[in-house]
């Protein structure tokens, strides 16, 4: 768990604390609770939650949390209100990536655009009209899952593909290219290409002006980017690409900014 209060920016220290992953439902929950207590003053109006799940907004019930076996079903937001008395919007990381970048990071300004979380998997966020879409059960953008190949796009276009397909370890593939290895620089060139049919994929799907990759993996964007863009010129509709901009995320705590941009998405 991370978390700092937000006005604009954020305020005072940012809160980290690991949790007991093992824990039972409740165990979990108050132990959110207690970390949640340290931040809370005066001043909160409001509170914003990113998971690593589904959220179905009409239920305001929070499904199959990643990591936390006991969370799969969870009635998070009504949970939090009745404690702390102010309105509690949680939803996706992946989404709240998006809604961080959308606010306050390189989505400021633009109608529609995607935040893609390139990491140990791969998870998208989309802005339409500059609004959050998350789908009606929560799970929109979620072109990792994809089938691809013999297995999912994640399986080829995250940090899963240098343990899935050449068996290394990707930080040490991320450092061995940074010293200009030939060979760490041909697997992030492979990677490119991937990366390069899902963005084909999302266009196809999505006519956005913006693509914001964050997560640990595009911190290789420049060893993979001119393979993403070679692979782009197949796609179907060229000049659409002249409108198109893909840029990394240089957002500092952008999952803590992008639960408090959930808090700005609620309004009109």
């Amino acid at each position: 768990m991370r978390g700092a209060v937000v006005n604009e920016k954020i305020t005072g220290e940012i809160l980290s604390k690991k949790i007991n992953a093992k824990a039972s439902a409740d165990e979990v929950l108050h132990e959110l609770f207690a970390f949640t207590d340290k931040l809370m003053n005066g001043s909160v109006t409001a509170i914003g939650i990113g998971v690593p799940g589904l959220v179905r907004q009409e239920e305001k019930m929070v499904y199959d949390v990643v990591y936390i076996p006991s969370w799969k079903k969870i009635p998070l937001q009504p949970l939090m209100e009745d404690r702390y008395h102010v309105p509690v919007y949680a939803e996706n990381d992946a989404n709240c990536f998006a809604l961080g970048e959308f606010y306050f990071g390189k989505g400021q300004g633009c109608d529609s655009m995607i935040g893609v979380t390139l990491g140990t998997g791969l998870g998208a966020g989309i802005i339409i009209n500059k609004k959050l879409y998350p789908g009606r059960n929560g799970g929109a953008g979620e072109f990792g899952m994809v089938e691809y190949l013999q297995h999912t796009v994640e399986y080829y276009a995250s940090g899963q593909f240098f343990k899935n397909v050449h068996h290394v370890n990707g930080e040490e593939v991320f450092a061995k290219a940074s010293a200009g290895d030939k060979d760490a620089l041909k697997m992030y060139e492979e990677l490119g290409v991937h990366v390069g049919n899902t963005v084909k994929t999302i266009l196809y799907s999505l006519d956005l002006e913006l693509i914001i990759f964050g997560g640990s993996v595009s911190k290789g964007f420049p060893f993979f980017s001119a393979s993403m863009w070679k692979q782009l010129k197949t796609f179907g509709f060229q000049n659409a690409l002249q409108y198109l901009r893909i840029v990394v995320s240089e957002l500092d705590n952008a999952g803590i900014m992008g639960a408090a941009g959930l808090c700005y998405n609620a309004g009109p």
